[in-house]
């Protein structure tokens, strides 16, 4: 497991290792914004695109080629700028990273899923999960150290040899797990299982989570600054909100294994906590700073690993990285829609404004839970 949990971990620090210092590698990305947006664009539209794709690969050929696989093609685009040293190189490594990523990402998951028994799932995502909170924030302050010390060559080389080397560990250490057999699967069957209330629901809650964290880390910052903080102050904020989403997805996941907690009433209870700290945000001064921060956190500490587990025991074993790809695509569109939203009412309106629609909806949202789950299919050993 440790290999796929270093999986995760690089996919998220590549992500935002880059994103957030990249204005910072290069003065003519700080003055170029139009430039600077394309490539933070390109690595989401990468992984948007191509993951279902590569869910349903892993699927056909087996998981374990296409997470070798992404991972060596992410050390080769990361070293691709190392050799070049151009910035003009940067969009094509961008893109292949993102490429990548949305490779070896899906399949880890299909993996995380494949080598442990149902039972367990919940505490193996919750691992996964915070291996890949880890990744989401260490890589802001670890890629700004490595800029700092040698600028983006420097990052770009260190994530080149991260993946190189997360790629042999698992070569070593990630069992050959055989695509299972499984019947022809027409286009009206696939329509009709992705829109089913079993996989509609957790991605649905999933996606909300994504939106909620994405809008904390984004405008907690702007909230605090207008309260009168400081910039290590509202980045301490963030760094609340990150810890208590890491660190609660582990104890969900275990929560969920021993049978005191339900996949429907956690996830339930997350997406109340997750809009009860949007609610907090809206509270002036420190207070809804923080409070916002530390609520959005646990709460979507709580969704994440339960939303995957759900999705793995509703998912025939033989097509779970098309599941997981899937699945990957719906947080991706929360990831964006989220900050979306919020800026646009924050545009028309005000930043509290913002914080109250998004919270809303998020509230609203556990009432589509309250159906009951469709019962879990038959598993094929």
């Amino acid at each position: 497991m440790w290999p796929l949990y270093a999986a995760g971990f690089t996919t998220a620090f590549g992500a935002h290792g880059i994103a957030a210092n990249l204005g910072q590698g290069e003065e003519d990305l700080a003055t170029s914004l139009l430039y600077l947006g394309l490539l933070l664009a390109l690595y989401d539209g990468a992984e948007v695109v191509l993951k279902p794709v590569f869910g349903t690969l892993a699927d056909r050929v087996g998981a374990r080629p296409v997470l070798l696989g992404g991972l060596v093609a992410f050390a080769a685009a990361s070293a691709l700028f190392v050799v070049v040293r151009d910035p003009d190189w940067l969009w094509a490594a961008r893109l292949g990273q993102g490429a990548a990523a949305s490779a070896f990402s899906p399949a880890a998951s299909a993996l995380v899923a494949r080598l442990n028994p149902a039972a367990k799932h919940g505490r193996a995502f919750g691992s996964y999960g915070f291996h890949k909170s880890i990744g989401y924030t260490a890589g802001p302050l670890l890629g700004g150290a490595l800029i700092w010390l040698g600028g983006l060559t420097l990052l770009f080389a260190v994530l080149a040899a991260l993946a190189a080397t997360v790629a042999v560990w698992a070569a070593l250490a990630v069992p050959a797990v055989p695509p299972l057999p499984k019947e022809r699967q027409t286009v009206l069957g696939l329509v009709r299982r992705l829109t089913d209330g079993a996989f509609l629901r957790p991605v649905a809650a999933l996606a909300a989570a994504t939106a909620a964290l994405s809008a904390g880390v984004g405008f907690l910052p702007l909230s605090g600054a207008a309260a009168g903080l400081t910039p290590l102050a509202t980045g301490a904020a963030v760094s609340v909100l990150a810890a208590c989403a890491a660190f609660t997805q582990p104890w969900a996941g275990r929560r969920l294994d021993g049978g005191r907690l339900t996949t429907r009433s956690g996830l339930i209870a997350g997406l109340l906590v997750t809009a009860a700290g949007l609610g907090a945000a809206t509270l002036p001064g420190a207070v809804g700073v923080l409070a916002g921060a530390a609520l959005i956190g646990a709460g979507t500490g709580v969704i994440t690993p339960l939303g995957f587990a759900a999705l793995a025991a509703a998912t025939p074993r033989e097509r779970l990285g098309q599941t997981m790809g899937t699945a990957e695509l719906g947080r991706e569109l929360g990831d964006a829609g989220g900050p979306l939203l919020v800026a646009a009412i924050a545009a028309t309106a005000t930043l509290t404004w913002g914080y109250a629609t998004l919270a809303l909806l998020t509230a609203l949202l556990p009432l589509t839970l309250r159906t009951r789950p469709t019962p879990a299919p038959t598993q094929v050993a």
